[in-house]
């Protein structure tokens, strides 16, 4: 549990296993997946390494594995198993090899013999239609007269009604073509045979499929009819450019009815050949799609084991492995119980050992999630990864970043609709997971529904506390104010009504306010009121102030748990004490003076009440002459003189001690670094071996000094105090937008029911209850997209950087690298980090 709120504990350990073993132990830390290995053979590219062979043996069946998932697309479902592979053993990997490459090959077989003969079937289709089509045609040209062509006596060819071609001087050529290349082709073959042709085409009525894309082709039949060897030379050109088919046509008819024949009993041979080879190709996919997860996993699997032995180094004996590993120290147990259980499985006889072993850097930061906190541990490490075994901010943001949300985002109505949503992915995860979409808007919202959730719940809250549900107040306990008293003192008549539009409740005339508050939230009847948005103003402005200036207070009240947990005394005294100063004796100041506002002046004084802000200018200046604004109480001037002062002290408190310290705490090292040796040396080889000891220590005095830089350090520490000083100050502003949100997302509210809802509402009779329907329906959908949607996000982008900026500078350095442990599931989802 102590683990939510600090990163683990890390431990690195120098891993021993016996070469037999250390495919089994790797694989079964990688189904533990709380292991990190370290990469021990940087300087060595990748293809130097160990088992870069079985790496590329993977990759192969990775591409025969996408080879048959493209065959099975959109014809045959994949099975998921209900339970994932086991890791396959080292010698199962040339099994898996064997049955992968021999369905390869028996599937290409077959999808080169199905091409072969689907291009076969599609040449005698069109030579079928061919045929008919030429038929027709001659049958519907039989009466033409012999002189069908004639030369004229400008030596061109004259189309004449007498069919030519039956008395043998002209000869054709017929083919099929694209009907997209028809319009070109028959306008090239007229300009090179300088029209000296006759072309006669049609349209082929079946829709044709073609043998490699399978994509659907459209196709026209075209008989040439030409006189001399040249022209029929072009022609055949001409169809070779345009990829037409020119088929052998007889020029009897009754060689055509034969041939005819003779191709319909090809198409009905071909037609049972292709359905057999199909069914055949069918049930190759079938067996493919029954294993194709397994398979694919067990290739993941160990790909990824053969990537983390090739991290590792072999001794020159070759018989061990020496890996180094990062894991949480918690975890040792079921570490090494994971590495007996792989011993176990490979019949090796070699124990592991497992040696800890000091590191020169930073362990990885390892912050234990649930489905719960995993996104707002996002969050976090969305701005940077914690420093090792620093104060985790998310468990606090669990809390913080819906309840900030909330208050920009106040509105119970807006609230509900935000809540049940959430609720909905959150009831149904386990199937929309089961899902697994691509879309990654959609994939965005999911992870975070918990967090919506919270969201939710916190805008209704603050939503009720706002009285604000859709831009309208809701009156749960009656309103504290009365307009009875005013009638009946007179003060209002029914002239004051008619030449007034605007009339103020006085609250000092006995009845009118009950001075008792409404019980939970803001009275209704402001909803009402003229000047509501002058009260919503102040009252949200220094709500908003306190606000942040208690979460900023909190943020550096958790660096001293950090200080405390390093045992940092120095960070302690010269950095914690003066921040806490700085910030309780100016802006804890200003938050007490509001309250004291609140709870000192009533309803009969409140038009004596002084200004808290020209209080807060005037501590400041020191300027206590200004006799309109009156103290807010007795000795004030003191109080406030004394808060300022401390506020000044903590500055050169923060930004000159620490450096000077420092550079003493370094000063008194190096001395008694120089007087060990000097000692030891003294004693052992006398006066030359001491002046060799001296050079010695001021070599190492020059090593040192290079490590301490003072004057790094200090312009460091004036950064530090300056950007705090300062950071007090626009931080406290910055906390402002939770006012302006506030305010921006109730108008906008306010202006889209009274453009739209409004409407509906005011229109009566039969058009009216229709026109409400409809208006309703624009109402919702704007609603959804503006005010949930848009001012959500926005909401959400500030609440972020409120936690980025304004709390986390406080206590969270971030410098850190996470933990990315060796993990089986993370690969299997495609979370696991490169």
């Amino acid at each position: 549990m102590a683990s939510i709120f600090r990163s683990e504990e890390m431990c690195l350990s120098q891993l021993f296993l016996q070469v037999e073993a250390a495919y089994c132990c790797v694989a079964e830390l990688g189904e533990l997946g709380l292991v990190q290995f370290k990469d021990l053979n940087v300087k060595e590219s990748r293809f130097q390494r160990k088992f870069v062979n079985e790496v590329r043996r993977c990759e192969s069946l990775e591409r025969i594995l996408r080879f048959l998932e493209d065959q099975m697309q959109d014809e045959i479902e994949i099975q998921v198993p209900e339970k994932s592979p086991l890791t396959p053993l080292p010698r199962e990997m040339i099994i898996l090899e064997t049955a992968l490459e021999k369905l390869e090959g028996e599937l290409q077989e077959a999808n080169q013999n199905y091409q072969a003969l689907k291009k076969n079937f599609l040449e005698l289709t069109e030579f079928k239609h061919l045929l008919k089509k030429t038929q027709d045609f001659f049958e519907t040209e039989a009466n033409l007269a012999d002189d069908f062509f004639v030369e004229d006596t400008s030596g061109l060819l004259e189309l004449r009604p007498t069919p030519a071609y039956i008395s043998g001087k002209l000869g054709f050529t017929a083919g099929v073509v694209n009907r997209e290349r028809m319009a070109s082709f028959e306008r090239l073959l007229w300009r090179i045979c300088r029209g000296n042709i006759y072309v006669k085409f049609s349209e082929m009525d079946t829709v044709l499929e073609d043998p490699v894309t399978r994509e659907e082709i459209k196709k026209n039949i075209f008989i040439i009819f030409y006189q001399g060897e040249q022209l029929r030379e072009k022609i055949k050109k001409v169809c070779d450019g345009y990829r037409a088919t020119v088929y052998p046509c007889p020029e009897l008819a009754l060689e055509r009815r034969e041939m005819l024949q003779g191709v319909n009993m090809r198409l009905e041979d071909l037609l049972t050949v292709l359905t057999q080879t199909e069914s055949h190709r069918q049930s190759l996919l079938q067996e493919a799609a029954a294993n194709w997860h397994s398979w694919v996993i067990k290739v993941q699997k160990m790909k990824a084991i053969y990537h983390i032995l090739n991290l590792c180094n072999i001794d020159i004996t070759q018989q061990c492995v020496i890996a180094e590993i990062w894991f949480p120290v918690a975890d040792t147990v079921r570490i090494r119980r994971a590495l007996e259980q792989g011993v176990e499985l490979s019949g090796s006889s070699m124990v592991p050992i497992l040696t800890a072993v000091q590191s020169k850097t930073a362990p990885p930061t390892f912050n234990r999630t649930n489905k719960f906190t995993a996104g707002f541990q996002n969050i976090v490490d969305a701005y940077g990864i914690g420093s090792y075994r620093e104060m985790n901010p998310a468990p606090y943001t669990i809390i913080t970043f819906p309840f900030l949300f909330a208050v920009m985002f106040g509105d119970c109505g807006h609230g509900t609709v935000m809540f049940l949503a959430a609720l909905w992915m959150v009831l149904n995860e386990k199937h929309l997971l089961a899902q697994k979409s691509t879309n990654e808007i959609w994939n965005t919202f999911f992870h975070g529904r918990y967090l919506i959730l919270l969201m939710g719940i916190f805008s209704i809250y603050t939503g009720l506390i706002y009285n604000d549900c859709f831009a309208k107040s809701l009156n749960i306990f009656g309103s504290s104010w009365s307009v009875q008293p005013m009638f009946r003192n007179g003060t209002w008549s029914m002239q004051v009504l008619k030449t007034n539009p605007l009339l103020q409740l006085d609250p000092a005339v006995p009845g009118v306010y009950s001075g008792n508050p409404y019980p939970f939230g803001i009275d209704p009847i402001w909803n009402l009121a003229s000047n509501k948005l002058t009260f919503l103003n102040s009252y949200k402005m220094k709500m908003s102030v306190i606000l942040g200036i208690v979460q900023m207070v909190f943020g550096v009240i958790l660096s001293l748990f950090n200080y405390r947990f390093f045992r940092n005394t120095l960070n302690i005294i010269l950095q914690f004490i003066p921040e806490m100063i700085f910030i309780l004796s100016l802006f804890g100041y200003l938050v007490f003076m509001i309250i004291f506002k609140w709870c000192s002046f009533d309803v009969s004084v409140s038009r004596r009440a002084p200004s808290i802000l020209i209080h807060f200018i005037n501590m400041f200046l020191f300027n206590y002459k200004d006799s309109s604004n009156v103290p807010l109480y007795q000795h004030q001037q003191k109080v406030q003189s004394f808060f300022v002062i401390m506020a000044l002290i903590s500055v050169p408190w923060m930004l000159l001690i620490k450096p000077f310290i420092l550079r003493a705490n370094h000063r008194k090292s190096q001395l008694q670094a120089s007087r060990i040796p000097e000692d030891t040396t003294e004693n052992t080889e006398g006066d030359n071996s001491g002046h060799i000891a001296s050079v010695g220590a001021h070599g190492a005095q020059d090593d040192h000094d290079q490590e301490f830089n003072f004057g790094d350090i200090f312009v460091h520490q004036a950064i530090h105090t300056i950007e705090y000083c300062l950071g007090c100050i626009s931080n406290t502003a910055s906390y402002l937008r939770l006012w302006a949100l506030s305010l921006a997302h109730a108008q906008l509210s306010e202006v889209l029911w009274t453009m739209v809802m409004h409407i509906g509402l005011r229109t009566r009779g039969w058009g009216g209850l229709v026109g409400v329907f409809i208006i309703f329906a624009v109402f919702a959908v704007l609603t959804v997209a503006i005010l949930l949607i848009m001012e959500g996000l926005s909401a959400f982008l500030h609440a972020l950087r409120l936690h980025w900026v304004e709390f986390q500078n406080k206590f969270y350095t971030g410098a850190g690298y996470k933990f990315s442990p060796f993990s089986f599931k993370q690969i299997l989802d495609g979370t696991a980090e490169e």
